[in-house]
């Protein structure tokens, strides 16, 4: 009698903490996670003929590095709703001691690095709330500034503050985050996309999410820099502005699932158009060959539009494409110094060789330039990050291979290789090799 009833107290307790475990799972009030990553990057010495100036990326051998901590804390309120605040310490040196020489650059932490002393600064501060309008349950599961949660299958989304519009925009399971998968520009996010943020590349605003069934539909509306391609913000969304409308339809092909996302966008700044940059140019030979500080004045329209493909071929091996067009009228706002973009790939889980915390993947990439942009560098014009006083234009073309080795299962070591074909669409220079060696943890 007594081992009965003790038997039964013991199963007792073990369902209680099963289920105690199955509740923590399920809802998060609080979450604190952190990041860490290392990125040293290295090209030899290529080949390099006609003019070049500071802009120009460096011919001989050089490299860089970049170095991040950062701290992800999140709160649930009494009201349902849940703030996230993020800091972040950073540093690094691109090459060239500078962020110039390259359409697409070769690593995407680069834009938060400044100098080789670490430098914390507030990255995020937002707040998001989930109103559930009934469907199916669904377990989000919890991870950067994402409590564990069940919510609706059909439910209406509001984040608020301080964050980037690629934390909800632009998503994809293959290629989005250069800290643990492609480290090129043109991979993680539409080389196209001119989207409104900082320098570092993050801004204030509002975005809303209506989920219903296998479809979605996000709006936006984001800061931009006071200044094109600067840290500080421009606050009057009255006036100027970076919009985004995204429609996202989930689907399954061959027993397979697979997302389809069509991304729309419309910045309005005070910003330089190239025409005018040009003729000023040409009416004043010897001048600044940054034109478009003369010629900016003037609120003017930007605005894309793209296509984002991910679908899974089975349980280790998936493929991404990401193909966007801009108007590329005006100067750079605040991302790429590219018009045109396709990035298309496929990233391989280590499962399929026993080793699940690996994986391996490779992409290829072409971005191109506006007539009017080309004919501004043709000039002799120099933007913020590309200009080689003189232009013999191509598209410039690459690849991307990484081997992602997971040396504990929140460690990870990657190698990766990068190939970049007339850098700065000039085919008078290159091809620059690229090496780089990634040491990522989190905790």
């Amino acid at each position: 009698m007594h081992s009965f009833s003790l038997n039964r107290f013991f199963l007792s307790l073990a369902l209680l903490g099963w289920g105690l475990a199955a509740w923590a799972q399920e809802t998060e009030n609080t979450s604190a996670r952190y990041q860490s990553t290392y990125n040293w990057q290295q090209h030899p010495s290529f080949h390099s003929s006609g003019s070049t100036s500071a802009f120009s990326l460096s011919a001989p051998r050089e490299k860089m590095y970049t170095f991040s901590m950062t701290g992800h804390w999140g709160l649930r309120l009494e009201s349902g709703a849940e703030v996230y605040a993020n800091v972040e310490l950073a540093s690094g040196v691109p090459f060239s001691d500078n962020l110039v020489g390259l359409g697409s650059y070769t690593n995407g932490e680069i834009t938060r690095a400044a100098g080789t002393t670490p430098k914390p600064y507030l990255q995020r501060l937002f707040w998001r709330k989930t109103w559930n309008q009934g469907g199916e349950k669904e377990q989000i599961a919890s991870d950067f500034n994402q409590m564990a949660q069940v919510v609706d299958k059909n439910r209406f989304v509001l984040t608020a503050g301080n964050f980037s519009t690629l934390d909800v925009f632009d998503d994809n399971a293959y290629a989005k985050d250069p800290r643990t998968q492609f480290m090129n520009w043109s991979h993680w996010t539409y080389g196209a996309y001119d989207y409104a943020a900082d320098a570092r590349g993050f801004g204030w605003g509002v975005a809303g999410e209506w989920y219903q069934g296998d479809w979605v539909l996000r709006a936006a509306r984001m800061t931009g820099p006071q200044k094109p391609n600067e840290l500080r913000v421009d606050t009057d969304l009255l006036h100027h502005y970076g919009d985004q409308v995204e429609v996202e339809h989930a689907h399954t092909w061959m027993n397979q699932p697979g997302k389809v996302r069509v991304l729309a966008w419309r910045n309005r700044a005070v910003t330089a158009s190239f025409k005018d940059a040009t003729a000023y140019l040409l009416a004043n030979p010897g001048s600044n060959p940054q034109a478009f500080f003369n010629v900016r004045s003037g609120e003017k329209i930007k605005y894309g539009l793209g296509v984002n493909l991910e679908q899974a071929l089975n349980d280790q091996v998936g493929v991404f494409m990401r193909a966007m067009k801009a108007d590329g009228r005006t100067e750079t706002y605040a991302f790429t110094e590219i018009d045109a973009s396709l990035s298309a790939g496929v990233r391989v889980n280590g499962a399929a060789w026993q080793r699940g915390q690996d994986s391996v993947g490779l992409a290829f990439m072409e971005n191109r330039l506006s007539p009017d942009r080309r004919n501004y560098l043709a000039a002799g014009g120099i933007s913020y990050f590309i200009g080689d006083g003189q232009l013999q234009y191509k598209p410039e073309r690459g690849l991307e291979t990484f081997y992602s080795w997971g040396i504990t299962r929140r460690t990870w070591l990657t190698a990766d290789y990068q190939y970049i074909q007339n850098p700065a669409y000039n085919a008078l220079r290159g091809p620059v090799h690229v090496y780089a060696v990634r040491l990522h943890a989190e905790f």
